[in-house]
């Protein structure tokens, strides 16, 4: 199973490489490099390792997946991120919450990255009263309810931060499986 790891390790870390430049140069993150990953990584743990670890992988896939998903259903996140984290789930399906690992981390980078650069161009402020306006708008009354200021939301990429959390995580798999341990 070691070397199992490894490999799996050593492909999650592809698949988010790839899903970082391409994310990076096109702003999309491709369905020919995610839905593989979704569907041949069950079955690849299935045939090495039985059902069990089919079956492992395929929750691991849909624990990872679930929240993108529903950020997804609320215009929060892109589809393509979605079909990420869910493949990196698959793939590291081996340990069914590394998925999840790697979504909580890529999301804390993008905040961090996100807060420097609005902090940066002096808008952090009024994005955050943006975020206030709109997390508080349904329960406050009306008299105090205010729009939120369109010019102030923008797209995040996460493909980098992706990349860079599954760098992060799954370094002790490949250092320790490359070194026999």
């Amino acid at each position: 199973m070691e070397t199992g790891v490894t490999i799996a390790a050593s492909l999650a870390l592809f698949v988010a490489a790839t899903a970082a430049f391409w994310d990076w140069r096109r702003g999309e993150i491709p369905n020919w490099l995610t839905l593989p990953a979704l569907l041949l990584a069950p079955a690849s743990y299935g045939l090495a390792f039985g059902v069990e670890y089919a079956l492992h992988s395929l929750a691991a896939a849909f624990l990872a997946g679930l929240v993108p998903y529903l950020l997804f259903r609320r215009g929060a996140m892109g589809g393509g991120d979605v079909k990420l984290f869910g493949a990196l789930g698959a793939v590291m399906g081996f340990d069914l919450l590394l998925g999840v690992e790697i979504q909580l981390a890529a999301l804390v980078a993008a905040l961090i990255v996100t807060s420097a650069s609005l902090a940066w161009k002096g808008a952090l402020t009024r994005t955050l009263g943006n975020a206030w306006a709109v997390a508080l708008g349904p329960v406050l009354p009306q008299r105090w309810r205010r729009d939120p200021c369109d010019e102030l939301v923008a797209p995040i990429r996460m493909g980098a931060p992706v990349f860079a959390a599954t760098g992060i995580l799954t370094a002790p798999h490949l250092l320790f499986g490359w070194a026999g341990l």
